[in-house]
């Protein structure tokens, strides 16, 4: 697996009192964009194309980075209008060189500091179609909270009703394309939401998902507060 799908074009409204001349994923972290610490990261796991799906303000992210960063091609998924975080991802996908290859799915306001080796194997070994990353919530009511089994078999997702202390989603995901195909194959164009309307019909239908916990830093920068404190948390992880 050498394919990660960035998910870059929100709006970005909960951060735009303190970032408001660029799409947030472009975010200064110590006067570098935080999108560039997400590529660094994952291209030292292994990461070798970025496909990155853009919307608000998409000029800033791809006059920036172009078709190639350190060496790694970039791909462009542009939205010509918004069409939620779930049409983002069906936008991109359509751009995967391997079709029949897992892809690492990640958000552009998100830094998760997870092996990816790890995810992989555990991915293979549970014969997942959709593999979440999750951690420990460290407040209520902000993260998706799952449900799993002793073997880690997701069987609810509770989008914003996560508890302080619980098992949340981290945002970072290995995905097989073709249980994607099987529900979506028509629907490219369409606005849905990666959280309430995909996970959720792949959960109802009974395909295999599963979710692995990683003791690892996660920061997600959607709020000033967290913003503000980006730089010590990935300045730990030494990306």
């Amino acid at each position: 697996m050498t394919t990660a799908i960035i998910l870059a074009g929100g709006l970005g409204t909960r951060l735009r009192e303190v970032v408001s001349d660029r799409p947030k994923p472009m975010a200064l972290i110590s006067g570098k964009p935080f999108l560039e610490y997400l590529l660094d990261y994952w291209m030292n796991q292994g990461v070798s194309h970025f496909i990155l799906s853009v919307g608000y303000q998409y000029s800033v992210i791809q006059d920036y980075f172009g078709t190639s960063y350190r060496g790694c091609d970039i791909s462009y998924a542009i939205e010509p209008s918004p069409l939620g975080t779930g049409g983002g991802v069906l936008l991109a996908i359509a751009k995967l060189n391997n079709k029949d290859e897992p892809f690492l799915l990640l958000n552009g306001d998100t830094f998760f500091a997870i092996e990816l080796d790890k995810l992989t194997q555990f991915h293979q070994q549970t014969q997942s179609d959709c593999t979440f990353s999750l951690f420990r919530a460290d407040e209520a009511q902000r993260y998706m909270g799952i449900d799993i089994t002793s073997s880690g078999k997701i069987t609810a997702l509770n989008a914003e009703k996560g508890k302080a202390g619980e098992l949340a989603n981290g945002g970072v995901y290995l995905i097989n394309p073709a249980v994607i195909k099987r529900h979506y194959a028509d629907s490219k164009g369409q606005v849905l939401s990666l959280e309430s309307d995909i996970f959720y019909q792949l959960l109802a239908h009974g395909e295999p998902i599963y979710g692995l916990e990683f003791d690892s830093c996660f920061i997600d920068i959607g709020l000033p507060y967290d913003y503000a404190r980006a730089p010590t948390i990935i300045g730990l992880e030494k990306v």
